[in-house]
């Protein structure tokens, strides 16, 4: 059986969760077998830097970080199905989809 995984991030979970509720929308018009979206784990970034620009001074510190959400969806594989995928409007800021084809 063929499957279509497809791959989502972004530093914006409510983009996530949108997108991830589309494509199960356009999986239960159709008819299509889903697995998901099982959510992966968040990859936090952080960056520590000191307030003061010169260095001296008081010990303070700023705190900065930066979450990227994922999740997972497998979908079976249907023609209609992927065509109805695609054409959904994906955000063009802090957001990366990746679609691959698989055999299961």
């Amino acid at each position: 059986m063929q499957v279509a995984r497809i791959k989502i991030a972004s530093t914006d979970i409510g983009k996530v969760n949108d997108i991830s509720r589309q494509i199960k929308d356009i999986v239960d018009r159709t008819g299509v077998v889903m697995k998901g979206p099982v959510p992966l784990p968040t990859k936090k970034l952080r960056v520590t830097t000191r307030k003061s620009p010169c260095g001296n001074g008081t010990a303070t510190w700023e705190r900065y970080e930066m979450r990227i959400h994922k999740r997972l969806i497998d979908v079976g594989m249907d023609e209609r199905t992927l065509r109805l995928i695609m054409r959904i409007h994906i955000p063009e800021q802090d957001f990366n989809i990746e679609i691959e084809m698989l055999d299961v």
